[in-house]
This record gives C-alpha cells, sequence and structure tokens, in this order.
C-alpha cells in the first residue's frame, strides 16, 4: 500500500478492531511513542485514509428488522440516467448500500427497513413509480451470515 508503513498498518488494524482505543495504548502496542501515533492517526484521517470514527449499532435495537439486496435495471445507460439514480439513492435514509456494478444489472441496493410495509413503501416510491427503471429484484435477508465493516490491510 502506497504511503502507509508498517507502523501505519499496524494502528490501522487495531483501529478497525476498536476505535476507542487511546494514542497511548496504540502506542504501546505497536511500539510508538504517543506523540508520534497522535502525528501518524493525524495524517491518516487527513488523508481520508481514515475515512469515518463511528459507532455500529445493531438494527434490531432501533426496530430495523428487514433487510434487502435490490438487483435494479435502468432503461437507459446514459450518464444523466446513472447520476440521476446515484443521486436519489444517495439521498435516501433507508438505502444503506449503492453499487454502480457491471453484469446483468445496473445497481445492486441495501436496504433497512422497519418492516415489509415500509420496503413496499420504499419500493413504489423509488423504483415502481420511477420511470428510469425498468426492472428490479429483492432478496430478502434470512440471516445476517457474515458482515464485515473493515478492510484487509
Amino acid at each position: 500500500m502506497q504511503g502507509l508503513d508498517e507502523f501505519d498498518k499496524k494502528i490501522l488494524n487495531q483501529l478497525q478492531q476498536n476505535n476507542r482505543v487511546t494514542a497511548e495504548e496504540l502506542g504501546h502496542i505497536v511500539n510508538l511513542s504517543t506523540s508520534a501515533v497522535q502525528r501518524r492517526l493525524k495524517r491518516l484521517r487527513e488523508d481520508k485514509i481514515i475515512e469515518a470514527d463511528i459507532s455500529i449499532i445493531s438494527p434490531s435495537v432501533v426496530g430495523i428488522s428487514i433487510t434487502c439486496v435490490v438487483d435494479v435495471t435502468l432503461y437507459l445507460g446514459n450518464s444523466s440516467v446513472i447520476d440521476g439514480f446515484k443521486e436519489l439513492m444517495s439521498e435516501c435514509k433507508l438505502v444503506r448500500h449503492c453499487y454502480y456494478v457491471t453484469g446483468a444489472y445496473d445497481f445492486v441496493i441495501i436496504v433497512s427497513t422497519k418492516d415489509m410495509k415500509e420496503y413496499e413503501v420504499f419500493s413504489k416510491t423509488y423504483l415502481m413509480d420511477n420511470p428510469n427503471v425498468k426492472q428490479f429484484y429483492t432478496h430478502v435477508v434470512m440471516d445476517k451470515v457474515k458482515s464485515e465493516f473493515g478492510v484487509v490491510i
């Protein structure tokens, strides 16, 4: 990885496991001084290598019980239609992930809702009533087998 030395990689691996670890604790783990760790963290954040420091909330705690993987095909593949769909999905709070993909579909989106009624409203509003959407297929997630948020370093 360009621009990352072994200390950076160790720090990033630790932060992906626990982003609440202090600079002092990181220093002990990776064998650097606290100030050296702080400088590295500042650079990693400024360079957008660390994109965000977040807490991951259990969906069930806030009433989210349905996750759907939706394959979407558009009528036209021109840039304005694609950009418009990207913007529409970006603005929708129910869409957790949206991927513009190659292959049989144009987009794969991950939607999280409280129940099927809320998903039905989403699908009508954003997909069925969207004149640019040719077709979509919904896969309701039965069990989350694996969900990783970090990246392999």
